[in-house]
């Protein structure tokens, strides 16, 4: 059997209301976080999507990119979408006909240029995966893991394959293996990257949902079974968070939905179900996507110190959770939120430099990049207090950083895992947005 803990750190969750120019409620979309951003793509509402959004988190604000040309997707669904250095690689989730046989589902974003580029892979690469939905992908070095998919009339595939970004090239890791040394055949699965592996867990085999939880070894080129954990579970989200994998929502059936959150830690080899605050109830959801922002869920490749550090000091975010007395409203689950200004660190900054006789870059930063670079975040929840924050220094010298091209502004962001859309969902409301954060923080 397993071995099952609760965790002793509960996690607080809040809906995030949209209310401006956002994207319509969906789900089966894809969506993945960079540089402080997140991307969303496609989906399903009534029909098929073709549209394109950025969230900035420090702004708060969407933004429409486009999707036409002829190097960017068509409608897609069950796709999927990953970043890596500066580029977002979308592959699989066109609707089933002969045109979507007849050529590789991989389509690339330029993340600087904000356009779609055309790609072409290496000639001598002979074979290329075929259209799939549903299918997992992953970054693991300079490489895209991805597995299985449902296949048009084939049904679910277990081919595992990697794309080298250095060469554009293709090649299959293992497509005839016998179910008992891999995962086996299956879709709707989740997957998440770790110190050289690739964790899989769950998902269809068919018709029928899985709770079986696999490890791939990139040096060792083998899988193996570790404890499976969680009810069976499809339609799910996982992230990868510290030394953890994070696995949320999902169902045994698409009538039969979940909103509980899971960690199995990499070290302890242990399942864990994350507890929530009293009145922060996280939603029903399947079909939906996960992003988790800050340098928990972005550790840098080869980082020494702990994730959610900053080199030999700790990042300039701090993250407190913790509950407190619900006296207002008259309601023990009421949640407010109250968002943050961007003046007093700009301000704070443009006093100090332009003081300084040795200052000879331009004091005022226009429109945007302001905004971005002078930003001092704080989250405030009555309910259940949580305050990012930091101290002026810290700031100050984090935008000198930024300046000088060494600072990443996703490093200082606090940790939050952002859920968006997923059945149910709305056919009149913008896109359906929840925030989670963890006490331990």
């Amino acid at each position: 059997m397993p071995v099952m803990t609760q965790s002793s750190d509960p996690s607080l969750w809040t809906r995030l209301p949209q209310n401006g120019r956002a994207p319509c409620d969906r789900y089966k979309h894809a969506c993945c976080s960079y540089g402080g951003n997140v991307y969303v793509l496609g989906g399903r509402e009534d029909t098929g999507l073709r549209d394109f959004w950025k969230y900035s988190v420090v702004c708060d604000e969407w933004t429409e990119l486009n999707c036409s040309g002829e190097a960017a997707p068509e409608e897609l669904e069950e796709h999927s979408m990953v970043a890596h250095q500066g580029f977002l690689y979308v592959f699989g989730g066109m609707l089933d006909s002969g045109f979507s046989t007849s050529r590789c589902a991989l389509w690339v974003f330029d993340v600087v240029k904000q356009r779609w580029v055309h790609w072409q892979g290496k000639k001598s690469c002979p074979q290329m995966p075929s259209n799939r939905k549903g299918h997992s992908a992953v970054v693991l070095g300079s490489s895209m893991l991805m597995y299985g998919g449902l296949v048009d009339i084939k049904g679910s595939s277990q081919e595992f394959w990697s794309l080298n970004f250095d060469t554009m090239a293709w090649s299959l890791l293992s497509g005839s293996q016998k179910a008992s040394l891999g995962p086996g055949p299956r879709h709707s699965h989740s997957a998440v990257a770790h110190q050289g592996c690739m964790y899989l867990f769950g998902g269809l085999k068919g018709l029928k949902e899985q709770r079986d939880f696999w490890r791939w070894d990139w040096l060792g080129r083998a899988w193996t079974s570790l404890r499976c954990g969680p009810p069976r579970l499809a339609g799910h989200s996982a992230v990868a968070y510290r030394d953890s994998m994070l696995v949320f929502g999902g169902g045994n059936s698409p009538n039969s939905l979940k909103n509980c959150l899971w960690s199995y830690g990499f070290s302890s080899h242990t399942w864990s179900q994350i507890s929530t605050l009293p009145g922060s109830e996280p939603p029903d959801k399947i079909h939906h996507c996960c992003a988790g922002l800050g340098p928990s869920y972005n550790p840098q490749p080869g980082m020494g110190p702990k994730p959610w550090t900053l080199g030999e000091k700790f990042r300039p975010f701090k993250n407190k959770c913790y509950p407190a007395p619900l006296t207002f409203l008259g309601s023990e689950g009421a949640i407010e939120l109250e968002t943050f200004s961007l003046e007093k660190c700009h301000e704070k900054k443009s006093q100090r430099k332009s003081s300084d006789p040795n200052n000879k870059k331009q004091t005022t930063i226009p429109g945007r990049d302001a905004q971005v670079i002078g930003t001092c975040l704080t989250f405030e929840n009555q309910g259940f207090r949580t305050q990012w924050s930091c101290s002026e220094d810290d700031m100050l010298h984090q935008e000198d950083e930024e300046e000088e091209g060494g600072g990443d502004i996703c490093q200082h962001l606090p940790d939050l895992l952002l859920v968006l859309g997923g059945r149910p969902w709305s056919r009149t409301s913008n896109i359906s947005m929840w925030q989670m954060t963890l006490t331990d923080s």
